[in-house]
């Protein structure tokens, strides 16, 4: 019993230590597992461990590059701001060095525009000074003339009497004019000299041309105004001082211009001169030339000469008034006054006259006449009508073949006649050069004569200044046969326009 309950005992301890040993073995499989479980786990810890390492290594590589690429790029954006704020810097510097240049050039500017200014105000207040000094010499010339006489004037006496030894009053006359024309006077009041002598009498008569109203300055003084733009302004004169002062010139000239005649001329030949003072100017109300006499006296030389003409209290206007003068109460005005001497026809050269008319045949061509002769048959023509009229020589007859006066009171007047013996028309330059002639002489009437005609310009131009008549050829033929039988010829080379052959035979 014993035996077998070792043997069960053996066999329970042996399956019993078989169990321990299965189950050790298990235990230790189980530990092995466990271990191998643990070595498994702590290697893949280690891996992971390993694995985060170089993740945080990565990691931290990449955020070092990046930390990096972030530091670069900091840099990069600073250097790139530094040079945008360097460019800043610069375009600023450039634009305050800019700004300040053309403020500069704006002060530099806005200084020479005052400077300027200031030179053209000081220009204009110059010129008002030199202006006005301009008016006041001027008004010192005015007022100056009668005693701004030259000397030495007595010198031409013994020339203007052997001129009249020589060549009677036609050489006094030609040599007192050019005595006078040598006198100096200020600009703008010297006019044209005239003269003429009547030996029986011992009168030269003197015809002036008197300076017009615009030698008289309308102005008193320059003032230089400051406005925008800043400006010279005159001052007017006031038309009663401009009347006063000009008729104050006038009267200057005409005494002045009569001791001169009297300076120039000789007592033993001439006690007495009697003066006209005409003035050139416009009509205001027609626009027409006209040509008053302003002034007119006649006064001897022993008068005269008792006049202290350089008495700086002497009023000119006074002294006319003493010499009985005829002075025009308005002569600003150009009101005439009637002159007590017309002057006198010895200006004109006088031929000797000529009985053309005797020495004509029945039918005379006046083409075929010498000049002389178609002249002198003009003069007797007009003298056959009514006027009383003389023969101009050929030389120096101031574009003049005769003159002519009508004595009617009313119509009367001198009349300057121009002979045309042509074939061919009369240029319209010939008709206005007349009537030039009869400004320069101071005539009434023009009148041109001429055997063939004029053209349409020379009959408008006639027709508009009312003083010229144009006698052409067949008016001419017929006022021959009116006035003095003639039945003359005309023997042009062809028939005018508008003619007839009838008006030629």
């Amino acid at each position: 019993m014993a035996r077998r309950k070792s043997l069960t005992a053996q066999l329970l301890q042996a399956y019993r230590d078989a169990q321990k040993e299965k189950a050790a073995a298990a235990k230790r499989a189980e530990a092995e597992r466990d271990r191998q479980a643990r070595a498994a786990e702590r290697e893949a810890a280690q891996r992971a461990k390993e694995e985060a390492r170089r993740e945080r290594e990565q990691a931290q590589a990449w955020a070092r590059a990046q930390k990096e690429k972030e530091v670069q790029r900091s840099a990069e954006s600073r250097r790139a701001e530094q040079i945008v704020r360097d460019l800043e810097k610069r375009e600023a510097a450039r634009a305050r060095e800019a700004e300040q240049k053309k403020q500069a050039e704006a002060r530099e500017k806005a200084a020479a525009e005052r400077q300027a200014k200031q030179e053209a105000s000081d220009r204009l207040r110059q010129e008002a000074t030199a202006k006005t000094s301009e008016l006041e010499m001027q008004v010192d010339r005015l007022a100056s003339v009668l005693h701004a006489r030259p000397g030495g004037l007595h010198a031409y006496r013994p020339e203007v009497e052997e001129a009249f030894s020589e060549g009677g009053s036609e050489g006094l006359t030609n040599c007192v004019e050019g005595a006078l024309g040598e006198v100096r006077y200020p600009d703008g009041l010297r006019g044209g000299r005239r003269a003429a002598f009547a030996p029986e009498a011992r009168e030269l008569v003197l015809e002036v041309e008197l300076p017009g109203q615009v030698v008289v300055p309308a102005v008193t003084q320059y003032r230089f105004k400051a406005s925008v733009p800043p400006t010279v302004v005159p001052q007017p004169r006031k038309e009663t001082e401009c009347k006063a002062m000009y008729r104050d010139l006038v009267a200057r000239l005409s005494l002045r211009a009569i001791a001169e005649a009297f300076a120039v001329s000789p007592p033993s030949l001439v006690d007495v001169v009697a003066f006209n003072g005409h003035v050139h100017a416009k009509d205001r109300a027609t626009g027409k030339a006209i040509r008053p006499c302003l002034i007119s006296l006649r006064a001897s030389r022993e008068t005269f000469e008792d006049l202290i003409l350089d008495e700086p209290e002497l009023d000119p206007v006074q002294t006319l008034h003493f010499l009985n003068a005829i002075v025009s109460q308005h002569p600003y005005d150009l009101e005439p006054v009637r002159p007590v001497v017309t002057f006198d026809l010895a200006k004109y050269k006088l031929a000797a006259e000529r009985d053309v008319v005797a020495g004509l045949d029945s039918r005379p061509d006046l083409v075929a006449l010498d000049p002389i002769e178609f002249e002198h048959l003009i003069r007797r023509l007009f003298e056959k009508i009514g006027l009383k009229s003389w023969v101009t020589q050929a030389s120096r007859d101031d574009g003049v073949d005769a003159v002519a006066v009508n004595e009617e009171p009313l119509i009367g007047g001198l009349c300057i006649i121009q002979a045309k013996r042509s074939k061919n028309a009369v240029p319209a330059e010939a008709v206005r050069a007349l009537a030039g002639v009869m400004h320069d002489k101071a005539a009434a009437k023009g009148i041109v004569v001429t055997t063939a005609w004029f053209g349409k310009a020379s009959w408008d131009f006639a027709h508009r200044t009312g003083r010229m008549e144009l006698i052409d050829g067949r008016h001419l033929k017929a006022l021959l046969l009116e006035h003095l039988g003639i039945d003359a010829l005309i023997g042009l080379p062809k028939l005018p326009p508008g003619w007839e052959t009838r008006d030629l035979t």
